[in-house]
């Protein structure tokens, strides 16, 4: 499917977006490993937490129609009869791989195409260090966990930030005996823990103590996704006359690092505080065109609070003065594309001026951008990267491989039409 963007007129409205992806698998996850049943609201319904619901299915968790879990406790999963299929999502791979390494039930975690090319080895490694025992191709899935093999904790020391990572680990530290502990060199996105404490496990910051049953809330709220609302608030920021609130989007500190980037930039950007969700603080965000854009660097240490934003931070640079650059963001090399070439060859195509480094991208703005043909590469963040790109080029911009947005924002081009006054349209 390709998705047709020309230059838009304006852009004005509110918005809601789908439930926060990474809070939406950890509530499945924990929800399943509770006692009693729980009633998750807000779930997102893309792809990615499709694929972890059906896998939960398949270790005996019954999920309804309208979120609601029946937890089997953290002694009631049943061994999986096939192949756990984790399609495109790496977070539901990495998760399930320390619930299936912890619970000692076994099983094979396996993907799409694009999810068997992704590296496993940083999580395999220190799952194997606790005691695991497990089969991969050359470090990439599928994953073979061998049944039965209790766990022991270990102090574990990440040589890269990883949100993914440090869940696994303190996931398989539930069932371990004695204690675990991740540590990291910069904060990664913290949703485990606050929910971890939140369902009654022994938990301190990244320290987890063997746990004998997790407590479910019976309704348990999930905020919008800040990194899908980033790409409306970021056209927002582009278009000429551009303004848009985006609701009720989850508000951590460890996700919102895109906004405190473009803050220094100079965006126009406001957050008001409209209270809890899942025990995250919750946020409306506004943002209006106007401002002019100042170029930054981005360092090493802000990548983690918004690795999955990188690709619209360059979309958005294209029209900063000066020279932006953003720094060890290697890590994007090994997402659903190589995010940093992806994003470079597309907006490259769309007349940007953009040096690709090997952990990072450098950017020198403002330029006029012009429509071309360009590629999604079969990832959600760099279609819609370079469809807010797209708002602000001459002619019409055609994006390849449209559909993979639904990965993490279903209707994402349908909604964004609408605020653009029908700037976008879908074809084929």
């Amino acid at each position: 499917m390709d998705a047709i963007v020309r230059a838009a007129a304006g852009m004005e409205g509110e918005a809601t977006v789908p439930g926060d992806k990474s809070i939406s698998h950890r509530a499945l996850i924990f929800a399943a490993l509770a006692q009693g049943r729980c009633r998750i609201e807000g779930l997102s319904t893309g792809a990615d937490v499709r694929s972890t619901a059906s896998c939960l299915r398949q270790l005996g968790v019954r999920i309804d129609a309208d979120g609601t879990v029946h937890g089997v406790g953290l002694h009631g999963l049943r061994a999986p009869e096939a192949p756990l299929d984790c399609g495109n999502s790496g977070t539901t791979m990495r998760l399930l791989a320390g619930v299936l390494a912890g619970s000692g039930v076994g099983g094979t975690l396996d993907g799409d195409e694009s999810l068997r090319r992704r590296p496993m080895a940083r999580v395999i490694d220190p799952l194997r260090a606790m005691g695991a025992a497990c089969e991969t191709t050359d470090g990439r899935a599928p994953l073979h966990f061998a049944p039965g093999r209790p766990l022991h904790g270990v102090d574990h020391v990440l040589p890269i930030a990883s949100a993914q990572v440090k869940s696994a680990l303190l996931l398989a530290g539930l069932w371990a005996k004695g204690t675990t502990s991740v540590r990291e060199p910069s904060l990664s996105r913290d949703h485990t823990e606050r929910m971890l404490a939140a369902f009654g496990a022994s938990i301190t910051k990244t320290t987890i103590h063997r746990t004998d049953s997790l407590r479910a809330p019976a309704t348990l709220h999930v905020p919008g996704d800040p990194s899908s609302a980033a790409f409306l608030l970021g056209a927002a920021l582009l278009v000429p006359g551009g303004s848009v609130t985006v609701r009720h989007v989850d508000g951590n500190p460890t996700r919102t690092g895109l906004l405190d980037v473009l803050d220094r930039m100079g965006a126009r950007i406001t957050r008001t505080p409209r209270g809890e969700a899942a025990g995250d603080p919750v946020i409306d965000c506004t943002a209006r065109h106007g401002g002019t854009l100042h170029a930054t660097v981005v360092e090493p240490h802000e990548i983690p609070a918004l690795v999955d934003e990188v690709p619209l931070l360059a979309a958005l640079a294209t029209q900063a003065h000066g020279t932006t650059e953003i720094r060890g963001a290697g890590e994007l090399r090994v997402k659903e594309s190589d995010r940093l070439a992806a994003i470079a060859a597309g907006l490259t195509a769309l007349g940007a001026d953009i040096e690709e480094q090997e952990d990072g991208l450098r950017i020198h703005g403002p330029t006029p951008l012009r429509g071309a043909t360009v590629d999604s590469h079969g990832d959600h963040r760099i279609a819609m990267s370079l469809a807010v790109a797209g708002l602000i080029a001459s002619g019409e911009t055609t994006i390849r491989g449209a559909e993979w947005v639904d990965i993490s924002f279903p209707g994402f081009f349908s909604l964004l039409g609408g605020l653009c006054r029908g700037a976008v349209r879908l074809r084929g």
